[in-house]
């Protein structure tokens, strides 16, 4: 009997690709999403990079069928797109068949909209419709409506934790027979808002980012929505479903060091690993990939490394696909669920890009070529503001 609970369908946009496949072929053919501003303006355009994609609100909008006059925001756009997808891919014909809830991550929600429109509220009543977009709960209420889902919603947003989180509360709500089916995961897109206050922390990059490199300079922004569809063993059984894997582990833990930075220890990330480990009743040796959080900052690539070498005697192959994409805070975890299980499906580790120097702190060194090996269990991590520190394990069925 397996363990865990079952993946049957997932969707993904980013800006390596717009759909599951698309962003496969990137990761095995090393095509970045790292790019200069273009969606619009921005006092920092053309000096620092971002994971933007390449697809207007007015394309999405097309591609989503949606109404003139409607008010989704590309935070809701971007996440609409990803979450139809995963529908499709889990082969779900009728939403409301089973007892199915959407969790969806952001952290963003519809600010990239009210930011633009928000000196013009009070005079153009035909934009007043954003105000209510603003708040996070719209996104996912939007997302909901446009699949028609009627069922449980909610959202989550701990910083770069919470697709991860979402991905959690799904599965605790499956597990204890609360629903049968979640469609969890995370949208975020660019916004000047998150671009001035991540350049206020000074932990932008003017280059490509560099994960776990001794000089590296700091993080990529970056936009991306991805869901998976999480089912009962009942209920795949039932239905006979193919099973992508198996969410056997996962681990939430807050180091509480300080509002932006981890721990000098890695406290936070070592108990979420440690817990994910323990829920998974899985050893560390068992773990045959990390697809680590790796923002390639400073503060995080030292605190994570710690703590992969507080959980492991011999730290696994690891790589961080942020510097395919850039980091896509809210959406993090959510994307980088999707590369994990096609890195488990595929036997695959992921490159990780740019890598040219090891961190003077300790011998760890990431994956920098596309590597084949036998994957059965793949740790996923992601750490947020506020030391909200979650990690989760995908296994093969």
């Amino acid at each position: 009997m397996p363990i865990g609970v079952a993946i049957t369908g997932m969707g993904i946009v980013s800006s390596i690709g717009l759909s599951v496949d698309e962003n496969f072929q990137s990761l095995v053919n090393r095509r970045t999403g790292i790019s200069y501003l273009e969606n619009f303006q921005s006092k920092h355009a053309g000096h620092i990079k971002v994971g933007e994609i390449k697809v207007s609100n007015e394309e999405f909008q097309d591609r989503l069928n949606l109404p003139l006059g409607h008010s989704f925001t590309r935070t809701s756009l971007l996440g609409a797109y990803a979450a139809k997808q995963a529908i499709v891919d889990a082969g779900i014909s009728d939403i409301n068949s089973v007892r199915t809830g959407l969790i969806s991550a952001t952290s963003v929600g519809g600010m990239d909209t009210t930011e633009k429109h928000f000196k013009d509220f009070q005079d153009q009543a035909a934009l007043q419709k954003f105000i209510n977009s603003h708040n996070v709960g719209d996104s996912n209420n939007k997302i909901a409506d446009y699949l028609g889902i009627r069922g449980m919603v909610t959202g989550i947003s701990t910083a770069c934790s919470s697709a991860a989180n979402a991905i959690i509360l799904g599965s605790a709500l499956i597990e204890t027979g609360r629903l049968d089916r979640v469609i969890v995961g995370g949208t975020d897109a660019l916004s000047k808002f998150t671009i001035n206050g991540f350049n206020s922390l000074m932990i932008l990059s003017d280059t490509d980012n560099t994960p776990f490199d001794q000089d590296r300079k700091g993080l990529n922004l970056g936009e991306a929505a991805a869901y998976l569809v999480i089912e009962s063993e009942e209920q795949v059984q039932k239905e006979n479903k193919q099973v992508l894997a198996y969410l056997s582990g996962y681990g939430n833990a807050n180091d509480a060091y300080h509002q932006t930075a981890s721990s000098e220890t890695g406290e936070g990330a070592y108990l979420a690993m440690e817990k994910a480990l323990k829920k998974a009743n899985l050893l560390a040796k068992d773990i045959d990939y990390i697809n680590v959080h790796g923002t390639a900052t400073a503060n995080n690539d030292l605190s994570e490394g710690r703590a992969l070498l507080r959980i492991f005697d011999k730290v696994p192959e690891f790589s961080s696909t942020k510097s395919f994409t850039g980091h896509t805070l809210a959406a993090a975890a959510a994307i980088e669920a999707v590369y994990s299980i096609l890195a488990l499906r595929a036997g695959m580790v992921f490159p990780t890009l740019n890598f040219k120097t090891k961190m003077e702190e300790f011998e760890l060194v990431p994956t920098t070529k596309l590597r084949e090996k036998n994957i059965n269990h793949v740790l996923s991590n992601s750490f947020g503001f506020g030391g909200n520190c979650s990690s989760l394990i995908f296994s093969k069925g």
